[in-house]
C-alpha cells in the first residue's frame, strides 16, 4: 500500500510538471515571441500560476523520491538488525 501512495505522489508530480511545461512552451513560443494581440493580464495569471505549479510537480516528485529512499534506509536497517 505504501508504494501505491508513492507511486500516486510521484504521477501527480509529473503530471502537473508536463502540463504546466506545454502551457509554458506554447505561452512563450506563440504568445512572447509571436506577433499578435497584446497578452491580458488573465493570460500572465495563468503564466505565473503554472510556473508554481511547475515548481510544486518538481517538489512533488522529489519528496517521493526521497521518502522512497527512506523507506528502503529502514527496511535494511530492520534486515540487518
Amino acid at each position: 500500500m505504501s508504494g501505491l501512495l508513492n507511486d500516486r505522489q510521484s504521477r501527480t508530480g509529473w503530471l502537473l510538471i508536463i502540463v504546466s511545461a506545454v502551457y509554458l512552451v506554447y505561452f512563450i513560443k506563440m504568445r512572447l515571441l509571436a506577433e499578435g494581440l497584446p497578452i491580458a493580464r488573465k493570460e500572465w495569471a495563468y503564466f505565473i500560476g503554472m510556473s508554481i505549479c511547475l515548481m510544486l510537480g518538481t517538489a512533488n516528485v522529489r519528496f517521493a523520491a526521497m521518502r522512497e529512499e527512506k523507506r528502503k534506509a529502514e527496511r535494511s536497517n530492520k534486515n540487518s538488525a
